[in-house]
């Protein structure tokens, strides 16, 4: 394989960049922090005094003592309900760790935001730790303290596909597939939540703490005049005596805790996918460097080889038509040991060999048309496949669309929904349109899609947006027979354009899970071995058939 990349000039513009993205890092670890506190002090002092632990620390106490811990959706619900006082992390904690050395997939309710009670974002939130299991094959466990459906958001997540019920549906797949769930009743468990626990392989429920039933002693009450406490409603005594719906009853959270530990031990082994792996070898060159290479000033053109040179094992590629369509870089490599194929965009200007000058970050002709064989390539050879995206789009203009840009591009797409190998993105700075898709977006099942806190997301630019915008308000204006003085021009594109540029965020995009987390750049390597880690544990790899492709 060749040596990619060369050793760094630390000058002044690196010193910016740097500079720049260790502030963005240190204010999402502020931030972060503040997050984990979930319902705050008082909350959390209310919850400690019912002899429970919260949902973090059930989640410490589960997994094994210092292993590696991989959170989904930290910053979920970031930013959101701010009229009902936030939901920090959605009322729900979500992570991927080990217990007795099996990666599993924990869903934990934070009883100390809103009683642990469901936003339509902790739905979506629910959905994508099962995706994630559904994906990779690996068990569920669900530490359930709920007071149910936010009732006064109901209507946005209780009828459609993708709403609660669709959590349901899914427990009764994921046992058919069969992967193992497991759920324990640590706090109430109440009306359609109350089908997650017992449609799990097995149910604990914790005495004086757990309850499980359709219908709370109020709605009883209500609906049939019936006088009667929620313990003697659907305690664990009943549950586990009378009815039967329990499996196994335990005295305390810390007692629950262990004995999950102690059925996930016992779980039997299963076949690995045969993804190639070898030694790992770090980079010639220091990832910390990354925090210098990204430019401050995203207009700034920068090399991508030196961002994959800080990434790959060995600093080592071997580069797919190395000399076309050069606004795509593509080839294999080593990330950790683990083979994968890498598709990243361009950032420089680049020039053609017919001596053309190409924008870098935009997909062209050649380069979707080059990226969609080495995809294909990719599946034929059982490679995975890591994205790197800083697009701004594809090429647009009549002479783009002489040539067929459409086409090209559709290819692209094309081969990127049917891939079967499992595919890991990053976005390291724009993603934009179209080549969001392109690029495996969060619509293209990538098994973990990840952000730089350099990245934004959106259908375009900030700066084309604000104007495509103004202009349009500027038009209704004029048909209605006004005239706005410039002043106003001006402040309105002021105020367009900082709106906007707030939703590029990607703290916007991982409230709303577009995003899995916003990740250290220096972390990209760790995280990518993780991922392939998890999708090993899925041998079943279908034929790969991309359908009707124009060439």
């Amino acid at each position: 394989m060749a040596i990619i990349g060369a050793p760094i000039v630390r000058d002044a513009a690196f010193a910016r960049n740097e500079e720049s993205m260790r502030a963005l890092l240190a204010g999402l670890t502020a931030k972060g922090d503040r997050v984990r506190e979930g319902g705050g002090a008082e909350a959390i002092a209310r919850h400690r005094k019912r002899n429970k632990l919260t949902a973090r620390e059930r989640v410490e106490r589960l997994v094994d003592p210092g292993s590696p811990i991989l959170e989904i959706g930290l910053f979920t619900a970031y930013g959101m309900y701010q009229e009902f006082g936030g939901a920090p992390s959605a009322g729900t904690v979500v992570v991927v760790g080990r217990i007795e050395g099996r990666e599993t997939v924990i869903v934990a309710n934070d009883a100390t935001v809103k009683a642990g009670a469901w936003f339509p974002i902790t739905c979506k939130k629910n959905l994508r730790a099962q995706e994630i299991a559904m994906a990779n094959r690996l068990p569920l466990v669900y530490l359930v303290d709920s007071a149910g459906v936010f009732l006064p958001l109901q209507s946005e997540l209780f009828p459609d596909k993708e709403h609660f019920g669709r959590i349901f549906r899914n427990n009764a797949v994921i046992s058919s597939m069969g992967i193992p769930q497991i759920a324990a009743i640590m706090g109430p468990c109440v009306a359609g939540g109350a089908y997650l626990p017992i449609m799990s392989d097995e149910t604990l429920i914790v005495e004086g703490t757990g309850s499980v039933f359709l219908a709370g002693s109020h709605l009883v009450k209500a609906a049939i005049g019936e006088e009667i406490d929620n313990e003697t409603l659907g305690g664990a005594a009943v549950h586990s005596e009378v009815s039967g719906v329990t499996d196994i009853r335990v005295k305390n959270d810390e007692e629950c805790l262990t004995v999950i530990r102690s059925l996930i031990a016992k779980l039997g082994p299963r076949p690995a996918a045969p993804f190639d792996r070898r030694e790992p070898v770090p980079p010639r060159y220091d990832p910390a460097e990354l925090h210098g290479i990204i430019p401050f000033d995203r207009t700034k053109p920068f090399d991508t080889y030196q961002m994959l040179a800080r990434i790959l094992d060995g600093s080592e590629m071997d580069e797919y038509k190395a000399g076309y369509g050069k606004t795509l870089i593509t080839g294999y490599g080593r990330i950790a040991g683990w083979a994968v194929g890498v598709v990243a965009n361009q950032r420089s200007v680049v020039r053609t060999a017919k001596g053309e000058m190409q924008v870098g970050g935009v997909i062209y002709s050649d380069s979707a048309d080059k990226a969609a064989r080495f995809i294909m390539n990719c599946n034929q050879k059982r490679i995975p496949l890591v994205f790197f995206q800083d697009v701004t789009g594809f090429m647009v203009g009549s002479r783009a669309e002489h040539g067929g840009i459409i086409k090209d591009g559709a290819k692209m797409v094309n081969v990127v929904a049917n891939s079967v190998v499992p595919k890991f993105t990053f976005i390291t700075g724009n993603s934009y349109g179209a080549g969001n898709y392109a690029m495996c977006g969060k619509a293209y099942d990538p098994r973990l899609i990840m952000a730089w806190p350099s990245a934004q997301i959106a259908v375009m630019g900030g700066k084309q947006a604000s104007e495509t915008l103004l202009s349009i308000r500027l038009g209704a204006a004029e048909r209605s027979g006004e005239q706005m003085p410039d002043g106003e021009r001006e402040t309105l594109l002021r105020e367009i354009q900082q709106r906007y540029e707030a939703e590029l965020d990607p703290l916007f995009a991982a409230a709303r899970l577009w995003i899995d987390d916003i990740i250290d750049p220096t972390t990209t390597r760790s995280v990518i071995d993780r991922g392939i880690s998890l999708a090993a544990h899925n041998p079943e790899i279908p034929p790969f058939n991309p359908g009707v492709i124009q060439v």
